[in-house]
């Protein structure tokens, strides 16, 4: 995984080299709106984003997300979706530059897990509406289709005040990593260094804007199928490693989890996320 922060003494130091971030803006893309922050948020570890669903309304209590792993109750184990849990985690805000301008506060997280994906969904105090009439911040919307290999991408580190741009290289049909294994992830091109503090970041589509994946993971050392460097499997069971090639979870299958009100109903048509 892309830890959450507390011992990644080369992020530090990457992040205090004063190397210049890699923006979407400098992408060969004529009539493609630059990749910026707004939306997007620090948590105490973690990136993460003010997300809404195509059909979601402004009215509706506002949604974060980020990873399973960013959860802060501890990493949920191989087959355990969490799903209701009380929460009262804070969230920065920020705007197009990278500036803080509010505090959001939880009070439930939605929905968790690190089966088949690596998924936190937190529901905030307040609505869409409300942010957007205090702060002029709009969210991000959820593409409810698969992604495509060779799009534009932007990662946006809310933690790091960061940006990683680079294309979907593949999928991966499975990505194993530790005791964790995820379905059909998206797989950078090496343009993407993601580092720690990255997790939970949004990987948008520069053409269109729309958040296609969450940030996860990177093989760091080479190591096969081991915590921070998982492996590729594919359908015949062979195995892949990529040392320093980094990866995200797909986000296109969680709308039709939501209903009207943002509500989680993992019964709904078309929902295949993990059940408790």
């Amino acid at each position: 995984m892309k830890k959450p922060l507390g011992a990644v003494v080369t992020a530090l130091v990457l992040a205090g080299s004063g190397a210049a971030p890699a923006v979407a803006a400098s992408a060969p893309a004529p009539a493609v709106k630059a990749v910026n922050f707004a939306g997007t948020v620090s948590l105490s570890n973690c990136s993460g984003s003010v997300i809404r669903f195509p059909n979601s309304a402004d009215t509706d209590p506002a949604l974060v997300m980020t990873n399973g792993h960013c959860l802060e109750t501890g990493f949920p184990e191989p087959g355990e979706v969490i799903t209701g849990q009380s929460s009262s985690r804070t969230f920065g805000l920020l705007n197009s530059a990278g500036t803080k301008v509010a505090t959001l506060r939880a009070n439930q997280v939605v929905y968790s897990t690190m089966t088949d994906t690596d998924v936190t969904i937190y529901r905030l105090t307040t609505t869409y509406s409300a942010i957007k009439s205090s702060y002029g911040i709009s969210p991000l919307t959820v593409q409810d289709t698969h992604p495509t290999a060779g799009t534009a991408i932007t990662v946006v580190s809310g933690y790091w005040k960061r940006t990683y741009a680079c294309n979907i290289d593949g999928f991966v049909y499975r990505l194993k990593e530790g005791d964790w294994t995820w379905k059909d992830s998206v797989r950078y091109t090496s343009a993407c260094q993601t580092i720690g503090g990255t997790s939970g970041s949004p990987v948008i589509d520069n053409a269109t804007g729309k958040v296609v994946a969450v940030n996860n993971t990177g093989n760091e050392d080479g190591e096969r199928c081991t915590e921070n460097n998982p492996c590729e499997v594919d359908a015949n069971g062979n195995v892949t490693v990529r040392e320093g090639i980094n990866y995200a979870e797909e986000t296109y299958q969680i709308p039709a989890c939501f209903t009207t009100g943002n509500k989680l109903n993992l019964n709904a048509g078309g929902c295949v996320l993990p059940k408790p």
